[in-house]
């Protein structure tokens, strides 16, 4: 196989990044715009209290110390964790090439499985037995064809579809920490997944307990990981919709299995065919639309759209000129002509520019001051606006 290009991070840098991104409203976005801005984990720590404060936060950002992210990365050396850095050789390349990936994934077992084509499963957790036999035989099928499976382990259709792939190749994702295993009597499916060549991935911090604030991240994961997203059964309002819905928004194709219009658990499903998912009722028909697009081995999609940064994923290397994007500073005018641009209302980037008359540059910093101090929402397709409690009656 051909060695697979990208960055490769030193202890050092690895450190830091893991401080950064568990840092107070640190998150994907703000992560790769302090990255930019300041050309390396490390500044950006620096300027951390100072860009909250330019934001209007009250009380000094919590930054993640040293010595935690220093206990986190030594957790997880001794229970076989690795983290993985987007840029990195390992970094699932699917999950890279959509919008803000997870700046740093933690991956326990065999990260080979994320270089095939996967199918993202997903469905009930009180799924009916012809749901769980359904999704036995898809898994099974198409893993068999070379598909690698993507769950999240949660009792019902998950566990049925990582019990029919063991043996061809499935990725669990944890809502929680990597560790946490949830729910508890699938912790010999978590096991076996690992024996089997399988991996597990979650972008929580070690030892966290999985909250329902985390089942939509870990949801954007699954279909991130995926060429494609199943359904199996889903009632509506169920999380299994939510995936659904954020893996058409980042281009990945839905199936849907339909159901039984008297049965609650298939109301969802039955909805998702009428909004356009792909109506399928045997395997062939997801081999048969994802096979084209789906190579022996997944493409080496870069995170931005030029392919210079895969000298080293410039973007990320702790070695760029810091004087290339540092230099940038906003003004205070510039802040309130920002501040009055935005509202609750989710705006475009080049909208917020033309509004506020504020070049692009300059706005990226500022929204990042504005992110650190919890006063801005970021909204799927690079959307912002203000967060309710901050915008000026």
């Amino acid at each position: 196989m051909e060695k697979r290009k990208g960055i490769v991070l030193t202890d050092a840098q690895r450190l830091n990044w893991l401080q950064l991104i568990r840092s107070e409203n640190v998150g994907a976005v703000t992560f790769i715009n302090l990255i930019e801005h300041f050309g390396s984990a490390a500044a950006a720590l620096d300027a951390l209290p100072e860009l909250s404060t330019m934001g209007g936060k009250g009380k000094p950002i919590r930054i993640a110390s040293k010595q935690d992210a220093e206990r986190e990365l030594e957790l997880a050396g001794k229970i076989g964790v690795r983290f993985i850095g987007v840029g990195e050789p390992d970094y699932p390349p699917y999950l890279r090439a959509i919008e803000t990936p997870p700046p740093l994934l933690a991956v326990k077992g065999n990260p080979k499985c994320f270089f095939s084509p996967s199918v993202g499963v997903v469905g009930s957790r009180n799924a009916s037995a012809t749901g769980k036999k359904l999704t036995a035989l898809f898994a099974k099928e198409l893993g068999e064809t070379g598909f690698t499976i993507i769950s999240g382990l949660a009792r019902g259709v998950d566990t049925a579809a990582h019990r029919a792939s063991l043996d061809t190749g499935t990725v669990a994702v944890m809502a929680g920490g990597i560790d946490h295993i949830y729910p508890p009597e699938n912790s010999d499916l978590y096991e076996a997944i690992l024996d089997k060549g399988g991996a597990i991935v979650s972008e929580m911090p070690i030892g966290t307990q999985p909250r329902a604030q985390d089942f939509p991240r870990r949801n954007r994961i699954i279909a991130g990981l995926s060429l494609g997203i199943l359904v199996c059964e889903a009632a509506n309002r169920s999380g299994s919709l939510i995936t659904a819905r954020l893996a058409a928004e980042i281009g990945r194709i839905v199936f849907a299995i339909p159901g039984s219009p008297l049965d609650p658990r298939a109301q969802g499903t039955n909805n998702l065919i009428k909004e356009g998912a792909l109506l399928v009722t045997r395997p062939e028909d997801i081999i048969e639309t994802l096979g084209p697009l789906a190579p022996s081995t997944a493409p080496q999609m870069p995170l931005f759209d030029n392919d210079e940064k895969d000298e080293s994923f410039k973007q990320f290397s702790e070695h760029r000129n810091e004087e290339q994007n540092s230099s940038v500073d906003a003004s205070d005018f510039d802040r309130n002509a920002i501040m009055d641009a935005l509202s609750t209302t989710p705006i475009d980037i080049e909208t917020l520019c033309l509004a506020s008359g504020v070049p692009i540059d300059k706005i990226y910093l500022i929204l990042v001051e504005l992110d650190l101090a919890g006063k801005l929402v970021r909204h799927s397709g690079g959307l912002v606006s203000l967060a309710i409690n901050d915008f000026p009656c």
